[in-house]
């Protein structure tokens, strides 16, 4: 008796082994043909459930040891630096997770990685301004943009990481009076998402704005006659501000070894690629062929600095914002 107990014991590892379980913010259809393709690779299934980071980050919590979850997979490095503050990501030793992915784009703790990089730069009508006026981001605070620029609300966490990284890169006094006179510039009220911004920015709203390439690319491949284009800011400074998609394997993952591989295998150039493309983002591995239309916005330098900022400085960053009058 006790041999079949222990055969059937076996069976379950080897069957729990073969499954993973992946809570993630990231949306159902930029993430399945990732999961689909890794099983088709591995034979590993892919078990997953889809929600806002926040409310996912509460499930594990809430769950404890008890949680199916391996993996965490979110946007923005600050829900990232969050969770691993928060004492529920594991730490992993793997070289080809140090190799592959870029310092400045993983946590310090090695509990966290960038798995695609997206950019929140400064996208023009190129039929009212001169692109070589922009220059930066500081210099859209400037009067001379007075009524002209566009911005999405504060309370996205996406512009909470562009300030919090400004923060760390210029300190508060400086970015603050930045925020005060883009604030004073705006040609409208702020808007509740990038693509309602690019929308109005095309009809005449304003000139130029900050938002998410990747935005604007759905646009354009809906139609490619979509009459706004990218700038790179920063380029001969701290360069164009990125953050990422991410994850981390959970310290309470029962299948902690198969989750880390799984996470080494996103980092290969099979699924950057396909993992970026998705979103018209780019490859945290920079010699991975981008998608057609990302490459068509050319290349730039994007900020080195590191993204744990994003989270350590994101509560002052949000005040910021509001003694600004940035809402």
């Amino acid at each position: 008796m006790n041999k079949w107990i222990a055969l059937a014991l076996l069976a379950c590892t080897f069957l729990q082994a073969q499954t993973l379980t992946v809570y993630t913010s990231r949306k159902e259809q930029l993430i399945k043909p990732v999961f689909d393709l890794y099983t088709q690779t591995t034979g590993v299934k892919i078990n997953y459930f889809t929600g806002k980071a926040g409310a996912l980050y509460q499930k594990i919590k809430a769950e404890g040891k008890r949680t199916p979850a391996d993996i965490f997979m979110t946007v923005d490095a600050g829900n990232l630096w969050f969770a691993s503050e928060k004492g529920v990501l594991a730490k992993l030793k793997s070289p080809a997770l140090k190799k592959n992915i870029p310092e400045h784009l993983r946590g310090p703790k090695m509990d966290w990685f960038g798995l695609s990089m997206r950019a929140r730069t400064v996208v023009y009508n190129p039929s009212k301004v001169n692109s070589d006026e922009i220059l930066s981001y500081e210099n859209l605070a400037k009067a001379k943009w007075q009524g002209k620029l566009l911005l999405r609300t504060s309370k996205k966490v996406y512009n909470q990481s562009l300030i919090a990284i400004k923060i760390q890169e210029n300190g508060e006094a400086q970015t603050e009076a930045m925020v005060k006179g883009w604030v004073k510039n705006l040609a409208q009220p702020v808007y509740s998402s990038d693509t309602k911004l690019l929308e109005a920015m095309a009809k005449g709203a304003g000139d130029l704005g900050i938002v998410n390439t990747y935005y604007l690319g759905r646009l354009q491949a809906k139609n490619p006659d979509f009459p706004l284009k990218v700038y790179w800011p920063n380029q001969s400074t701290s360069g164009t501000h990125v953050n990422i998609s991410g994850a981390g394997v959970l310290k309470t993952s029962k299948n902690k070894v198969e989750a880390q591989k799984f996470l080494e295998w996103l980092s290969q150039p099979a699924a950057q690629k396909l993992f970026a493309e998705l979103n018209m983002e780019f490859p945290v591995v920079s010699s991975v062929a981008l998608h057609p239309l990302v490459q068509a916005w050319g290349t730039f330098k994007p900020s080195a600095t590191s993204l744990e900022f994003a989270g350590k400085n994101q509560k002052n960053a949000i005040m910021l914002m509001q003694r600004a009058g940035y809402k």
